[in-house]
């Protein structure tokens, strides 16, 4: 019967399309690469997606955070996210939660009810808890490695963290996942060299925030403000999102 998933059925076929439907996906960091990936696992049909973030939309998302409109500015970004899933798909179900995951937060998810886990947030600490949680779940994970500051949409590709070379970020997490004795890690990363981003302070967040009243982590605490842009970090969720149901549904040769 023709429905709303039709054009992605012919691709994946219904046993695919009823895999992703049984799925459950918690997405972590709902911003610039992790609100693309909401976007496209919610068009592909995944029935269930846990949403966590704790950040309020903020003036400076809207040049690339899909969820961010003049409208959406102040609210939560889980619940932009929450509402527009349910246009695009009704049937879905959602979860939200307004939490900041560190491994302060860690015991407030259950990470074994999960099919699949989408590492999209910006703290190392972060990062590493929520690989060490799923690794302990036995729950395949990918995780976004440094997506600020490149203009080279192209450069990015899907590797095993210990396979990675240039990214600062995934500089760190081999250093610190080894020590961990975690021995792999599905990431998506850049050779492109990070570039350093203007130090002008007029236009900097750092001295003229603008975050939501309530906002807990403002960027005035941020040793630096990464530069962005519109076609990287959404090419990454992209990214991202495609080998989520690749691994889901086993197109493509991926398990």
């Amino acid at each position: 019967m023709l429905n709303q998933f039709s054009r992605t059925q012919l691709l994946l076929g219904q046993e695919g399309m009823e895999k992703l439907y049984r799925a459950r996906v918690a997405v972590f960091g709902i911003g610039g690469v992790g609100g693309y990936t909401v976007e496209a696992l919610a068009r592909s049909g995944v029935g269930t997606l846990d949403l966590i973030d704790d950040d309020k939309v903020c003036l400076t998302n809207l040049n690339r955070q899909i969820f961010a409109t003049r409208k959406t500015v102040g609210q939560y970004k889980v619940d932009v996210a929450q509402q527009r899933i349910l246009e695009i798909n009704p049937k879905a179900v959602v979860h939200t939660y307004k939490t900041f995951y560190a491994p302060q937060t860690a015991e407030l998810f259950d990470f074994s009810q999960y099919d699949y886990v989408v590492d999209a947030i910006d703290t190392v600490t972060g990062k590493l808890e929520l690989v060490e949680q799923a690794e302990k779940a036995g729950v395949p994970i990918i995780s976004s490695m440094g997506a600020g500051n490149k203009l080279d949409p192209t450069a990015f590709e899907v590797a095993d963290i210990y396979e990675t070379s240039v990214c600062p970020l995934a500089r760190v997490m081999r250093k610190e996942l080894k020590k961990r004795g975690i021995e792999k890690l599905k990431v998506v990363y850049s050779k492109e060299p990070p570039m350093t981003p203007l130090d002008d302070m007029s236009i900097s967040c750092r001295t003229n925030c603008i975050c939501p009243p309530g906002t807990a982590r403002k960027c005035t605490q941020r040793r630096q403000v990464p530069g962005s842009n519109a076609f990287v970090p959404s090419v990454v969720g992209l990214i991202i999102a495609g080998e989520v149901v690749k691994d889901l549904t086993g197109a493509g040769g991926t398990t």
